[in-house]
């Protein structure tokens, strides 16, 4: 029996790296690709390759895609987990800036599946998983750019299974909660403007003092396999993020935003 095979975008540190490790230690192939691979200090083996893979470089996805078919012959699931957050006021993020997110969280992953695709029609199965968010359902204070680009990404996916459904091909959305990676250092980047300084700090400092008490990647890299093993048309997966959105949907507007507004701005906001 062939192994099946994984390509995951964004599998350099956080939920991409657990994720490449769980599916070895499952016994897939795995294409872990990242923007700037060092073979130096990711060793490739039979099962494991680094193709190296930029979203904002098409070339790069085609190429990536193309190592992962000629290496393992198919590609049975497609993860699109690359992605940072542009967080700060709205009024204060330039045109580039706001390319730049869509870019990489929303027209990277649509040039990714596009590229793939083909392989899963002849190969009449397959799997693409969409990693969003609960931010991509619900919002919360000075991350207006970030949350457009993983609504966006809700609506894609939600479309695409019916497109797709066809050619046997499932289309499924992981939604994590607060995950314990670099993603709030290194993954995120920061639009700025005076009148909104005040409010900036405070959403920082936040995300410095939650980061510590969050869950690690692996839960979220469970629900993924989940996702690509089930044969249900089950759409959406929310590891660690059931809670808040469960939340979302019971308490009324009013006390909900009451409530994200003091714990992220501060009592007296």
């Amino acid at each position: 029996m062939s192994r099946n095979t994984i390509l995951i975008t964004g599998a350099s540190s956080g939920i991409g790296q657990a994720t490449a490790q769980y599916f070895l230690e499952k016994g897939w192939n795995v294409a872990a690709t990242m923007r700037s691979p060092d073979l130096t200090d990711h060793c490739e083996t039979a099962d494991l390759i680094y193709p190296r893979l930029d979203l904002t470089q098409p070339e790069t996805i085609e190429a990536a895609v193309h190592q992962t078919v000629s290496r393992f012959g198919r590609i049975d699931v497609l993860v699109n987990n690359a992605g940072y957050a542009l967080m700060g006021p709205l009024e204060g993020v330039s045109p580039s800036q706001l390319e730049h997110q869509f870019q990489t969280n929303l027209f990277g992953a649509v040039a990714t599946i596009q590229a793939v695709l083909p392989i899963l029609r002849r190969q009449r199965s397959g799997t693409i998983i969409n990693v969003a968010s609960i931010g991509g359902r619900l919002a919360f204070p000075l991350a207006s750019s970030y949350h457009a680009s993983k609504w966006a990404i809700e609506g894609l996916s939600e479309a695409l299974r019916y497109e797709l459904r066809r050619f046997n091909i499932q289309v499924k959305i992981i939604e994590p909660g607060g995950i314990r990676t670099n993603f709030i250092h290194r993954g995120t980047a920061w639009a700025k403007h005076p009148e909104y300084a005040d409010l900036a700090e405070q959403v920082q400092q936040f995300s410095d003092r939650l980061n510590d008490s969050l869950p690690g990647p692996q839960g979220v890299a469970r629900s993924i396999y989940q996702a690509a093993t089930d044969r249900t048309p089950r759409l959406r997966y929310s590891p660690y993020g059931k809670s808040f959105l469960l939340l979302h949907s019971l308490l009324p507007d009013r006390i909900w935003r009451t409530l994200v507004s003091r714990l992220m701005l501060g009592a007296g906001y």
